[in-house]
């Protein structure tokens, strides 16, 4: 008898078919495949999520600190401006700030009256 490679059987033309046996091992092949991407996928997944949400988080920081940054060149070159006692007078009285001995008076409704003026002129 012929000897037999890979556990085919031979048809009429001498052609071999597959067995049962390899169909199996094609089947358990796959599986193992899909089983490894499954888990490969399952093992990347929280460090890559973690990665974006870090870099999500970084993008907002850099955002933050840049408004800072601007913010912070905006009060310096107002600093600047106000090293006089005249100016800071200025801005303590425009914030509602009053000297010890003074009284504060709040008006109010002065564009109401100066509409009131204006059309007391205009009449003559």
């Amino acid at each position: 008898m012929a000897e037999r490679k890979g556990g085919g059987r031979r048809t009429k033309d001498g052609r071999r078919t597959r067995t049962r046996k390899s169909r199996s091992r094609r089947r358990l092949r796959l599986v193992w495949l899909v089983g490894l991407v499954v888990v490969t996928v399952y093992l990347y997944y929280r460090p890559l999520a973690s990665y974006v949400h870090t870099r999500h988080d970084l993008a907002a920081q850099q955002s933050a600190l840049l408004t800072l940054r601007t913010r912070k060149a905006d009060l310096q070159v107002r600093l600047a401006s106000a090293t006089s006692v005249q100016a800071t007078q200025r801005e303590a009285r425009r914030i509602g700030y009053v000297r010890p001995g003074e009284q504060l008076f709040i008006v109010k409704g002065i564009p109401e009256w100066r509409a009131a003026q204006r059309s007391l002129r205009s009449r003559g």
